[in-house]
């Protein structure tokens, strides 16, 4: 582990090869990714089930395929898209359909998708305009797009970089605060594509943090819920307008 820091510790933040570092983290309990899990299950309560057989779910920057057990009955076919192999590997394993490439530049068909899911992706996309572009031109008219990001914020870089780094709840390097987001600028990117983008904040429970940060506990325990305000963490969901 001490070398693995010290190779990521060689790298500018935002860096992905990070990932190929941290893969051992996407499934481990209690591990350095622990709240990405709390992520996906939130994301996947906004997700409603299918309407039709062999509906496309796309997950825009999948990582390990954490969004994968909680779409379980839901009816969908699940393609992840992430650059990185080390975690589409992972998401295969569980029962993710991996498909290698960028957000900026997904390769399916435009119109195919039902729902687009966006986790935790949007604030470390540097082409934050094409990525928008993507995941609406990829989504049917119609479909839904489900996303969580961090906002552009004093408190939220205090919260995801200075502390949640020292105390261990964000691996060190993982986020480049310039390139957090304002919900005023994700909602006015999607207007342009016709998806229409309504936020409101999420947090993690305050028993479950507090579990996990003194006991390490695994990733059953805690939860994420949904808060007025939008200060540090948001969740996104929108539907394309119709043709």
């Amino acid at each position: 582990m001490r070398a693995t820091l010290d190779h990521m510790a060689s790298m500018s933040r935002n860096d992905p090869r990070q990932y190929d570092d941290l893969a051992a983290e996407w499934w481990r309990p209690g591990g350095g990714f622990e709240i990405l899990h709390w992520l996906a299950a939130a994301r996947a309560r906004l997700i409603p089930p299918a309407t039709r057989p062999g509906a496309l779910l796309v997950d825009a920057g999948c990582g390990g395929g954490l969004l994968a057990p909680h779409l379980d009955g839901k009816g969908y076919r699940h393609v992840g898209v992430d650059l990185r192999r080390s975690g589409l590997r992972q998401a295969a394993r569980h029962g993710v359909l991996p498909v290698n490439g960028d957000v900026t530049a997904l390769p399916l068909a435009s119109g195919s998708a039902e729902v687009v899911a966006a986790g935790e992706i949007l604030e470390h996309v540097t082409d934050l305009p094409g990525t928008v572009a993507e995941l609406s031109r990829v989504l049917r008219p119609g479909g839904l797009v489900v996303l969580d990001t961090v906002n552009d914020t004093a408190l939220s870089r205090f919260v995801t970089v200075t502390a949640g780094e020292r105390l261990g709840v964000a691996p060190i390097g993982l986020h480049d605060p310039a390139l957090f987001v304002r919900p005023r600028r994700l909602i006015a990117e999607f207007a342009r594509h016709g998806v229409r983008l309504t936020v409101r904040g999420a947090r993690p429970t305050v028993t479950g943090m507090i579990r996990w940060l003194a006991l390490r506990r695994p990733h059953t325990r805690g939860r994420i819920v949904p808060t007025r305000p939008t200060a540090v963490l948001y969740q996104g969901t929108g539907r394309k307008e119709q043709s």
